[in-house]
């Protein structure tokens, strides 16, 4: 079983900063690329970044130099910096990652999301 968890979301002032990680755990033997999406109310799921488990970086580009994506493959864990936030930023935020088990299984798993609200 692999599961992605994701943590830091909150409530941030326009302007402000926050900064989400997603641990992965469970029966993994290798994770491949990984990613956050946002998806905000009454709108479609949209990519925000991706990473590569070489370090190639990938952003949308209504966050591109605001955010910066980062992994720590020790921990199996990514992050999201996100700085000068927006109200448009507002949105359920969701990690995924691209995880090969121990059973030999290759998959694309997601997190349960956390809630990022900006507003004053």
């Amino acid at each position: 079983q692999v599961q992605l968890v994701e943590s830091g979301g909150g409530l941030v002032q326009p302007g402000g900063s926050l900064r989400l990680s997603c641990a992965a755990s469970g029966n993994i033997f290798a994770i491949y690329d990984m990613g956050w999406f946002r998806q905000a109310p009454g709108k479609q799921r949209e990519l925000v970044a991706t990473i590569t488990s070489a370090g190639t970086i990938n952003y949308v580009d209504s966050v591109k130099g605001r955010f910066t994506i980062s992994r720590d493959n020790a921990k199996n864990t990514v992050y999201l910096q996100m700085n000068s936030l927006k109200p448009e930023d507002t949105a359920v935020y969701y990690c995924n990652g691209d995880i090969l088990s121990r059973a030999i299984t290759r998959r694309l798993y997601w997190g349960q999301g956390t809630q990022v609200t900006v507003s004053s």
